[in-house]
């Protein structure tokens, strides 16, 4: 079953999550677990962002949990975001392209 997380977080420093972000996957190309990565922007509240990345599985997004470069993103982004980030883990249970 695919697996999804959502990470929540405001910022006023997007540039650099797009910056670290684009890092990131030149870094883990050939060798990356997530498959699709969204970020969104809420219309409604000021620098408050959604992240959305995609697995294959829940085992496949626990193992990236365990790579020392996920915990080295995850810090870098406490460190850019303005309060707590929100994580919601999410099974995909149906799929549709409209």
């Amino acid at each position: 079953m695919k697996f999804a997380q959502i990470i929540e977080f405001k910022t006023n420093r997007i540039d650099e999550f797009n910056a670290r972000l684009d890092a990131w996957m030149a870094n883990s190309e050939g060798h990356r677990i997530p498959h699709r990565a969204v970020l969104r922007r809420d219309r409604d509240i000021e620098d408050r962002y959604l992240f959305m990345i995609e697995f294959s599985s829940y085992e496949e997004a626990m193992e990236n949990s365990s790579r020392p470069e996920t915990g080295e993103f995850a810090a870098f982004l406490a460190e850019i975001t303005d309060g707590p980030l929100k994580f919601r883990n999410l099974d995909v249970l149906r799929e549709e392209d409209l």
